[in-house]
């Protein structure tokens, strides 16, 4: 039963979208036959050192040749591709285990570039967007607090304005990637005398100035993935202001939808990946001969097909012209879900070798390691670890489960307690 579900190792998912969608796809896989190195198998058969200096010369080939930022309009430096085309790369891509740009690029393309599209004026869009092409501006997201977490609309990071600056006093939390960003995007607090949702303002300020200090925190894994950052006095230019004085939840709630929905059909090929590194594992293990384990392992594997008939759903509405909506929640829930149930089946495949693991460790200190990864029981455990805290970034999965509910369902919202001026709400 195991065997027949298997999937050819390295391959993305081949479907049949369109003639068009097929010849980019060959186009695609040429273009990584030519520049990848021989008898590439992963980005799992490189040292820390070496995957760091591939992956900004990958970064660099991909500009080159306009595989960067791909969903971007060509008049800001994309490559202006439909959503059939950009689903077809992003398989490829992930079916070769090679990555789509730095891991700051998820927030400095994916996510703020993006809102920089939809939200910018024309001299933000004229700015930042190439900066952010050529790797001038590397970003990281300043949402999360230490008491505004799931409820982030009650953070308390303030900005006033002295002049022709905003003055930004406050802390954000689990800041990813900052260590290696020079420009976050933050939610302040603009106006404390209305309703909290109505009060912020998602400001665009640089890191590197006296007000602002990054502090390391290293995971449960061992991993410096995460920080805090401290501002004090930090200063961001007036016109630093994304979609409007007072308008940053609807701004947010934007970026919140490319965070949590924009990895449509890769989500299926990465987990199934790791899926039949782990069958392969179970085997060595001697564990396929256990009818509850196999029962497990086909529990696992439809999961990802789900992931992937879900991400088709959300290529053919966006084909439709309709774009990430709260549906985005559904996405979220269903991949850190399985994520945590299947890393706990693999301390079970791995037994006793969980106790004492050995080998190399996990490339990241969440997620999917590296495809192309050899056998490690320490890496399973790093990813088992990294794997728990899956349900609470990007938004709690209680969150997630809310807005399905009342944005999804059309449920009754619940009762909130919480409804009057923010300042009046934290003072009671």
């Amino acid at each position: 039963m195991i065997s027949a579900c298997e999937q050819p190792r390295g391959e993305a998912a081949v479907e049949d979208y369109s003639a068009e969608a097929a010849n980019f796809r060959a186009e695609i896989k040429n273009f990584l036959e030519e520049k990848l190195p021989a008898a590439w198998n992963g980005m799992g058969g490189f040292a820390p050192d070496e995957r760091a200096v591939f992956v900004a010369n990958w970064r660099r080939t991909l500009s080159e040749h306009q595989l960067l930022a791909v969903a971007w309009p060509s008049e800001y430096g994309g490559a202006g591709l439909s959503q059939m085309e950009r689903t077809v790369l992003a398989e490829e891509l992930a079916g070769a285990g090679v990555p789509s740009g730095t891991d700051n690029d998820i927030f400095s393309i994916g996510m703020i570039g993006h809102t920089i599209i939809e939200w910018g004026s024309d001299e933000q869009k004229n700015h930042y967007l190439p900066r952010i092409l050529d790797g001038t501006d590397v970003w990281c997201q300043g949402y999360s607090e230490p008491n505004s977490g799931s409820d982030l609309a009650s953070l308390a990071t303030r900005a006033e304005l002295d002049g022709d600056e905003w003055v930004i006093n406050g802390q954000k939390i689990w800041t990813s990637q900052g260590h290696n960003a020079n420009w976050i995007f933050v939610l302040c607090r603009t106006d404390p005398s209305t309703v909290k949702h109505a009060g912020i303002s998602f400001l665009l300020c640089p890191i590197n100035q006296p007000g602002v200090e990054v502090r390391a925190i290293v995971n449960a894994s061992g991993h410096h993935d995460f920080n805090e950052v401290f501002f004090s006095n930090a200063r961001a230019p007036r016109e630093n202001v994304l979609g409007g004085v007072n308008n940053g939840w609807a701004v947010a709630n934007t970026l919140l939808a490319y965070e949590r929905g924009d990895d449509a059909t890769t989500n299926g090929i990465r987990y199934g990946e790791e899926w039949q590194r782990l069958v392969d594992v179970a085997r060595d293990y001697g564990k396929l001969d256990d009818a509850l384990m196999r029962q497990r392992f086909v529990q696992a594997y439809s999961t990802t097909q789900i992931m992937k008939f879900m991400g088709l759903q959300t290529v053919a509405r966006s084909l439709r012209g309709y774009s990430q909506g709260p549906e985005s929640s559904l996405n979220k829930l269903l991949w850190s879900e399985h994520h945590k149930r299947f890393t706990e089946l693999a301390m079970d495949v791995i037994g006793m070798d969980a106790t004492a693991p050995s080998g190399r460790d996990s490339a990241t200190g969440v997620g999917v390691d590296d495809v192309g990864s050899p056998y490690s029981s320490q890496a399973w455990v790093t990813t088992f670890v990294g794997a728990r805290p899956g349900s609470i970034y990007s938004g709690s999965n209680e969150i997630q489960r809310n807005i399905i509910g009342e944005r999804v369902l059309g449920l009754p919202k619940e009762p909130r307690a919480d409804a009057g001026p923010w300042n009046e709400t934290k003072r009671s």
